[in-house]
């Protein structure tokens, strides 16, 4: 049967294990795809540990990891028309990725372009996905300056390359050891931490037109009150939090029109979604810690043997 890496229960890396699970059987409107990439994200602990949107049903266990998948079609359920057989894809699978099949809505699948590996496929239904979501919402001019509040992780970056291509000025915070790569993307860098909105302020001393917050909690609040209007505050991390700020939670588009757009920006070249660290499946669980530890810089992709 085909291997999959999953959580029994709901609560730390001792809930995880390997499974042999049967085949899935794609319904209709869906797609069996052979997986040749997964991305990793923090959504993949955080839901292991219980934690998931409001609007997101609770798991069935074993509940497979992973949200964003990238391979080939193996199989179409009844109703599909506009994939086949074959055809490379990418998109949002219905129960998991990190396994050698996934099954993915129509709606929420894409055509891999040829020119665009599986790995850098697999990081686009979330990580570049939700930069992009985050810069339509925000819908600022050319000219206008942005602060990417964590600038250094798979969002982040795909954040500042996205609106660097639009014409904004981008600060961007992050660690320290962070600065080479974030200044690489086109940000003006600006170390995280204690009296970061004084460095800020700084550097940007007519202030911010926008705020896209990837971290939450404390670094959300401490620069929230520099875009003026908090209205204009955004946040993937902490929804809670920008609320009672007066933002907004970034509005996901997990559709396959989104889904184009961003491939195109990586196939034209005008993002990077900067793999840093691929690992077999077997090894999913280092996968997993890499990104858990909070340290990674890019994205994490878990590759699947073809």
């Amino acid at each position: 049967m085909p291997r999959a890496y999953v959580f029994n229960r709901f609560g730390g890396p001792e809930t995880e294990s390997f499974a042999d699970l049967p085949r899935p059987v794609p319904g209709p409107g869906q797609l069996l795809v052979a997986v040749r990439a997964a991305g990793v994200n923090p959504a993949d602990w955080k839901r292991r540990e219980g934690l998931r949107p409001p609007t997101e049903p609770e798991p069935e266990f074993p509940a497979v990891f992973g949200r964003e998948a990238a391979g080939v079609v193996a199989e179409v359920g009844e109703g599909v028309t506009a994939f086949a057989p074959g055809d490379e894809v990418f998109g949002h699978p219905v129960r998991g990725s990190y396994a050698e099949f996934a099954v993915l809505p129509e709606g929420a699948a894409a055509r891999k372009p040829a020119g665009v590996s599986f790995a850098d496929a697999a990081t686009l239904p979330v990580a570049v996905g939700t930069a992009w979501d985050g810069i339509r919402q925000l819908g600022l001019p050319r000219g206008a300056t942005l602060l990417v509040n964590g600038a250094g992780g798979g969002v982040g970056s795909a954040a500042v390359q996205i609106a660097v291509h639009e014409g904004l000025r981008v600060v961007g915070t992050a660690s320290a050891g962070k600065r080479e790569f974030v200044e690489s993307l086109g940000a003006v860098h600006v170390a995280s931490g204690p009296d970061v909105a004084d460095r800020v302020r700084a550097v940007a001393p007519g202030g911010v037109d926008a705020v896209y917050d990837l971290v939450g909690g404390e670094p959300l609040r401490a620069v929230a009150l520099l875009a003026g209007d908090a209205a204009r505050v955004i946040s993937v991390a902490d929804r809670t939090a920008v609320v009672a700020l007066g933002g907004s939670a970034v509005v996901r588009e997990r559709t396959t029109r989104a889904l184009d757009a961003v491939v195109r920006l990586v196939a034209e070249g005008a993002v990077d979604p900067f793999v840093t660290a691929t690992f077999p499946l077997d090894q999913a669980d280092r996968a997993l810690r890499a990104v858990e530890d909070g340290h990674t810089r890019g994205k994490v992709v878990i590759e699947v043997s073809g």
